[in-house]
């Protein structure tokens, strides 16, 4: 069928999960089409019946809007919706939403803080992660051990992890003392704890590691650690131009607006004492 395309790509849009999540579910028998077990590579229409844990898949009615979050995440916290230990998770933070439901674009550590990006869209959740699309991410790490100009150049020409070459983009210094130095960092990859194994190779250790960046998309200050902040329509749009994808569903519209208000209402928080009001200068 000529308008057919594949089945986790379908589901993926509709915030079921990722295209990776999906096939997990595929391979355990949990999804079903027309009335028949799904299996990898199956391609389906939004005209097919499509069930998940045997509830039907509305999948009109659950691409009404594309919504994107960034969520400073605090150390301590795991990047799965829920946990056997009762660890905290990222997803007890996020707003509730109806008929749809958050994917983390990636992960980060439970001992790593910083810059997480949510969305309802799977389908834009798997492009920005797959390491197809090139987006690079940056990190603040600070290392204890010495570093000299011989590790960096090893750390930005590539060194052999477990699991393959991995390297670092850019390195800048950001300062620090004694065997505590503060670096920016950047890669192209987000394989499991990539910017601590590169550390470690050369035989250094990282002490504080948060990501700063990602994409186009720098963590603001305003959005303090445990807080998150829905972005506008036009940074959305332009996380789908930035891997080549056409939103398939309208993205939210109004979210300025409460941007403005979280802005707002976070300042009469953090506002000091009131004190007498000083002329502005002449």
């Amino acid at each position: 069928m000529s308008d057919s395309e594949k089945l986790q790509k379908i589901l993926a849009r509709t915030g079921i999960g990722s295209r990776r999540q999906i096939e997990e579910l595929i391979r355990e028998g949990r999804v079903k089409v027309n009335g028949q077990l799904a299996t990898i590579g199956d391609r389906a229409t939004a005209a097919d019946k499509i069930e998940v844990d045997g509830r039907p898949v509305r999948l009109e009615a659950r691409q009404e809007q594309t919504r994107v979050l960034v969520y400073n995440k605090p150390e301590g916290e795991i990047c799965t919706r829920s946990d056997p230990e009762g660890r905290p998770t990222v997803f007890a933070r996020l707003p509730k939403i109806s008929g749809q439901r958050w994917i983390a674009v990636g992960r980060l550590d439970i001992n790593t803080s910083g810059m997480l990006l949510f969305t309802t869209d799977g389908e834009l959740a798997n492009r920005l992660m797959h390491p197809s699309s090139q987006v690079d991410r940056e990190y603040a790490v600070r290392v204890m051990g010495t570093v000299d100009d011989e590790m960096l150049t090893r750390l930005r020409e590539g060194v052999l992890l477990e699991d393959g070459v991995a390297r670092f983009t850019d390195i800048t210094a950001a300062g620090g003392s004694g065997i505590n130095q503060w670096f920016y960092v950047t890669l192209l990859e987000g394989k499991n704890r990539e910017v601590r194994r590169l550390w470690e190779s050369q035989g250094v250790a990282v002490s504080r590691l948060k990501r700063v960046r990602f994409g186009p998309l720098m963590l603001p200050s305003r959005i303090k650690v445990g807080q998150w902040e829905e972005l506008g329509e036009k940074d959305v749009k332009a996380l789908y131009q930035l891997v080549q994808l056409t939103p398939k569903a309208p993205v939210q519209k109004g979210v300025e607006d409460k941007i403005k208000m979280q802005r707002q209402q976070r300042k009469k928080v953090t506002l000091p004492p009131r004190r007498a009001p000083r002329r502005p200068a002449q």
